[in-house]
């Protein structure tokens, strides 16, 4: 049985825009040692346009250091934006103040990578999973806090009486679980998922996933799934974008995407993924030569032309996210597939 086999589907998305990113740019200053010659500018987010609808899940694709970690960072508000707006539901999230800012805080909540970094060792689930009302303190009154945080174990499917355990007592998987109780404890809008099965097993990586359709189900949820497993992605997703060094390169529905690829990026990306060439791709293996350039220098034009077997000379000018044309979705190319 592979993970396919037991991956099951979610509920169709609204077409309300809940959260949108209108430029949105994330750089950061290095020390003299990463540059020569003095100090340089990290790239790491470069201009990025994207939508999520309620009730939708968008997943974000890309090679490590793309810049979709910072990309989460600065959706859930632990990071500012450079330059550009991110608004949630039609506000502009920088202008909040008092009692709207601390709404939409509520709202957008984050489930980490590593269930066994983001978890305190020294503080227990009824802890781990409650801080949330603590700090939110008017949602839950005091004497109501423990059996909701019972509710919340026995929703992701752990045993409501482990409420007295630590960290170390669970396994990867039911760690995992407990960060995802404590992300959905604020009855959150969206929540913003940063690879959250790649530091899991296997064997528990579709019983996680399917974990969170079945919540987005019964509460209505949006995500924001970051992953580098393209067939996860696949089946968690309604909408795909594709990231590459700090810029959205494709935007499209999942199954588009996946079927016929219109960024040669994201056609390069897809064939080297296993799993899909065995499940009936005809796309063969793509090999892209060299590193991906580094944000501290990112290249003038296309920023993918240095590895692009379909560069020209008119990527010496980079394009923005242009219409497909053959069927729904954007691509950052010239020569992008579908454009006849």
């Amino acid at each position: 049985m592979t993970v396919t086999d037991t991956l099951t589907g979610g509920a169709p998305a609204s077409t309300t825009a809940l959260l949108e990113l209108r430029g949105v740019t994330r750089h950061y200053r290095t020390g003299r040692r990463f540059t020569r010659g003095g100090r340089g500018t990290v790239h790491a987010v470069d201009g990025v346009d994207l939508t999520v609808r309620e009730g939708e899940s968008l997943g974000v694709v890309g090679e490590s250091g793309c810049g979709k970690s910072t990309l989460a960072r600065v959706i859930v508000g632990l990071e500012r934006p450079t330059e550009g707006q991110v608004l949630f539901q039609g506000q502009d999230v920088a202008a909040l103040r008092g009692d709207e800012r601390r709404e939409w805080r509520r709202n957008v909540q984050l489930v980490f990578q590593d269930p066994y970094s983001s978890l305190d060792p020294r503080r227990t689930v009824e802890q781990l999973v409650g801080e949330p009302f603590v700090i939110h303190d008017d949602l839950v009154p005091r004497g109501r806090r423990r059996a909701r945080v019972q509710e919340l174990l026995e929703l992701v499917g752990l045993n409501p009486n482990h409420i007295d355990r630590y960290p170390h007592e669970f396994s990867g998987g039911q760690r995992q679980r407990i960060g995802i109780a404590r992300g959905i404890a604020l009855n959150p809008k969206l929540l913003v998922c940063d690879e959250p099965v790649s530091a899991l097993d296997v064997s528990v990586r579709a019983q996680v996933v399917n974990l969170l359709l079945d919540l987005q189900d019964e509460l209505g949820l949006s995500y924001v799934f970051i992953a580098h497993d393209l067939q996860i992605v696949r089946h968690m997703s309604d909408r795909v974008v594709t990231m590459y060094l700090g810029r959205v390169v494709e935007d499209g529905d999942v199954s588009d995407v996946y079927e016929a690829p219109a960024h040669p990026y994201t056609k390069a990306l897809l064939s080297a993924a296993p799993e899909l060439r065995a499940e009936g791709r005809k796309q063969e293996r793509i090999l892209l030569p060299g590193d991906p350039p580094s944000p501290i220098d990112p290249p003038e034009g296309c920023r993918f032309r240095p590895r692009c077997w379909m560069a020209k000379e008119v990527c010496g000018t980079e394009p923005g996210l242009l219409e497909i044309g053959t069927r729904p979705g954007t691509a950052r190319c010239h020569f992008r597939a579908g454009t006849g």
